[in-house]
């Protein structure tokens, strides 16, 4: 796809015409400046385009995408999430489009396609070669969030009875139509994987080695069916650029490299903090999404947060006989609501993310119990002391006692309830992240009420 022509309402720039200094491309762009546009892809990694396009509507975003060069405009596309991706497709030609997804990586396709209506998926594939097709559509085979949907099957694989200087005459031959050569799995003759052979060691051995003298212990892989999150940490795990994908025969059928991996664990922290702060997950830039469209992927939680808190008012509900006789409890209130739930918070977000890279295990539930109540109720007497001072400035010792006893209790009780959800979430096979945050402060929040004015009965004898 070289330089092409853009639609004849945009006007080309005249040598004098004055451009005022920009430095967002949808600036110059959108001034009908197409030189200086020009001359700021040329300036711009892949990356960093991909971000200005992101932002754009669609029209704007096709102008620019077209001033680039066919190379670069496959660098550019790739970096683009899917649905960006479909919104430059929808702008091309018929033959622009087909040198851009058949220059595509097999496993970047593959992603685009989970993503674009089926029409657009039709197209796709029509502009494919035989051979692309064939291997799109395995990809596509596997299910969604597993290795091999993200996997790569261009794959240079090395038969272990070769010599070095024969290995490295197979790699420059095939090596272009691989997307990665520096790790090469090592087969057998029935394709079953028995080690892997990184680059440096072929460049740097003896012509007349044997490849199977140069693998060194058992080779880590993952199944094609299993989690690619679990794959990408293991990768993090052992600092792997590439990990070798097998079948169920454990025969080689592809490889998860180091730039698809980093997608992995970025969706995956995605969603999990979505989850967290109380919305739902979605795809796209930020800046490119309308209001609504972001308000909608957050009223849902915020409508079952809004009823979930209807607990507080039922608790305060119950307990007014006990507000009645001493109005001053009313005064903290938001003080230890306000505390336990952040405690309670706390303790989730940290849980979740320790489930997340493997520090915590299901089976270490007690472990975590033990260890957040203790924690919670070092923090609680940390605040008490703090707020039994307050307290006592305000309302007198009576009360600051009732706080500050209220404190310690309900900062433990919410630690050990933000640390558990999470597992017991994992254990019922739901995801941890949906224990969100905000739900596990609204749950502390009627608890904690129930807890405070259970201590003022007890101790102010009401």
């Amino acid at each position: 796809m070289t330089q092409t022509e853009l639609p004849p309402a945009v006007p080309t720039v005249v040598a004098d015409t004055p451009v005022p200094e920009q430095d967002s491309l949808r600036d110059i762009v959108d001034c009908h400046h197409l030189t200086p546009a020009m001359e700021w892809l040329d300036n711009h990694a892949p990356h960093v385009i991909a971000d200005e396009l992101a932002r754009m509507d669609a029209v704007t975003a096709g102008m620019a995408f077209r001033l680039l060069d066919k190379d670069r405009a496959l660098a550019v596309f790739e970096e683009l999430e899917p649905v960006d991706q479909q919104q430059i497709l929808s702008g091309l030609r018929d033959q622009s489009f087909r040198d851009l997804v058949e220059g595509m990586d097999p496993d970047d396709r593959a992603r685009m396609l989970r993503e674009v209506p089926a029409k657009v998926a039709k197209r796709v594939l029509g502009g494919l070669s035989p051979h692309e097709r064939r291997m799109t559509a395995t990809l596509l085979g596997y299910p969604e969030g597993s290795v091999g949907f993200y996997m790569t099957p261009e794959v240079v694989a090395l038969p272990r009875n070769l010599p070095v200087g024969e290995a490295l005459h197979m790699v420059r031959a095939k090596g272009s139509t691989a997307e990665t050569v520096y790790t090469l799995p090592v087969v057998d003759a029935g394709r079953r994987l028995i080690g892997v052979v990184e680059l440096r060691d072929l460049v740097l051995g003896s012509p007349d080695t044997m490849i199977a003298e140069l693998i060194a212990g058992e080779p880590v892989s993952a199944r094609a069916t299993g989690s690619a999150e679990k794959a990408a940490r293991l990768m993090q795990g052992a600092n792997l650029i590439n990990l070798p994908v097998v079948d169920s025969e454990d025969r080689l059928v592809g490889l998860l490299t180091i730039d698809d991996a980093v997608e992995v664990i970025e969706a995956a922290d995605s969603e999990d903090m979505a989850r967290q702060a109380g919305t739902s997950p979605w795809s796209g830039h930020y800046m490119a999404a309308g209001v609504f469209q972001l308000a909608r992927y957050r009223a849902l939680w915020l409508m079952l947060l809004l009823v979930a808190a209807t607990l507080t008012v039922t608790v305060t509900n119950f307990f007014e006989p006990t507000l009645e006789q001493a109005a001053h409890l009313a005064l903290f209130i938001p003080l230890l609501i306000g505390s336990g739930g952040n405690a309670g918070a706390q303790a989730a977000t940290t849980c979740v993310r320790a489930l997340a890279v493997g520090e915590v295990r299901v089976s270490d539930l007690l472990a975590v119990i033990w260890r957040e109540c203790r924690v919670g109720l070092l923090l609680g007497c940390m605040l008490a002391a703090v707020g039994m001072v307050i307290g006592t400035l305000f309302v007198g010792v009576k009360i600051a006692v009732v706080v500050g006893i209220a404190l310690v209790i309900i900062c433990g009780w919410a630690a050990t309830i933000g640390g558990t959800m999470p597992l017991l979430a994992k254990k019922l096979r739901i995801d941890p992240a949906v224990i969100s945050a905000p739900m596990v402060t609204t749950l502390v929040d009627a608890t904690g009420l129930v807890i405070y004015f259970t201590t003022a009965k007890v101790v102010l004898g009401i």
